[in-house]
């Protein structure tokens, strides 16, 4: 257990905070409705707590040391964490509970934020917590209360609901093709192959699936989310190689465009996954129930 002797005070956080934006004891205690002595004894009882100077006095002025520095940095973080949260709690009723849901970030933007359409209507006591995929224990730790992956159909200690597989498609910008059409995929290494840092062996098992192979399907520019890919390719930087049901949109519209005629089906899939566990929890089996209206074919719990 960390000993409290090295958990300093808000109050003494706070001190210091202001202290480092005024450079002066006096207006930061004005600023904190404190006396000057009560500040001065806040940021020395932190210095003491740290075993280095904060601040120094150069010329009758305050000034800050390196220590003082990087521990600002620190310390922005965490008050500015510590009033998010109370803002946070404050946001909802006695009444509300909140759903933690976890989502890859193009597929949350893409396919699951149009079908939240009407939750909050229907379950106006359910507020919904969306945030970026995060760490594969993150259901068992609490952290989230479902989550969306990508992937094979097992993880310890949740149960996991098959949503859908999906098949990967080569797009590209219409300017991007040349006038004479390839007769070659592997021709598209021309445009430049984009990579996604998820999908590092994406372009090879497609080149693969086919019977070819080039040297250049691991070379290109790499990026984080699929979201990156598609606005890379709509601008001209390459041929990017995408799930089809995460740029329907691009392609009816024309902004994006098939650049080879061959789909591979993925050998994984998306799933929803919630702790074994929370399956009796009224929030859960709701949010579960509300997918299950967006695809039938998914079991009820």
């Amino acid at each position: 257990m960390l000993n409290k002797r090295y958990l300093p005070s808000i109050t003494a956080l706070q001190c210091f905070e202001a202290v480092t934006r005024h450079l002066s004891f006096t207006r930061a205690a004005e600023e904190l409705n404190l006396t000057q002595s009560a500040v001065s004894k806040q940021v020395a009882q932190l210095e003491e707590l740290l075993q280095h100077l904060l601040f120094l006095r150069v010329r009758r002025r305050l000034q800050m040391t390196p220590a003082g520095d990087l521990y600002l940095v620190e310390v922005r973080k965490i008050l500015a964490q510590v009033e998010m949260s109370t803002h946070y709690l404050r946001s909802y009723g006695g009444e509300t509970e909140v759903l933690r849901v976890s989502t890859p970030s193009t597929f949350g933007a893409r396919w699951l934020v149009p079908r939240l359409k009407g939750w909050r209507l229907r379950h106006p006591h359910i507020h919904l917590d969306l945030c970026n995929e995060q760490e594969a224990d993150d259901l068992l730790q609490g952290r989230s209360d479902l989550a969306f992956y990508f992937g094979q159909g097992s993880r310890p200690g949740s149960e996991c609901l098959k949503l859908f597989g999906e098949e990967l498609v080569p797009v590209c910008a219409p300017g991007s093709l040349p006038a004479v059409p390839y007769t070659d995929p592997t021709q598209l290494s021309e445009l430049v192959l984009l990579q996604n840092a998820s999908r590092p062996q994406a372009w090879h098992d497609w080149f693969d699936s086919q019977g070819h192979h080039t040297e250049h399907s691991y070379h290109g520019p790499r990026f984080e989310t699929f979201y990156m890919c598609i606005r890379a390719a709509q601008v001209g930087c390459g041929v990017a190689l995408l799930p089809r049901f995460l740029v329907e949109e691009e392609l009816a519209e024309g902004k994006l465009v098939i650049a080879w005629p061959h789909a591979m089906p993925s050998r994984d899939a998306y799933y929803l996954a919630y702790p074994e566990h929370a399956a009796q929890v009224p929030k859960v089996r709701e949010f579960v129930q509300w997918m299950h209206e967006q695809l039938p074919v998914l079991p009820l719990l």
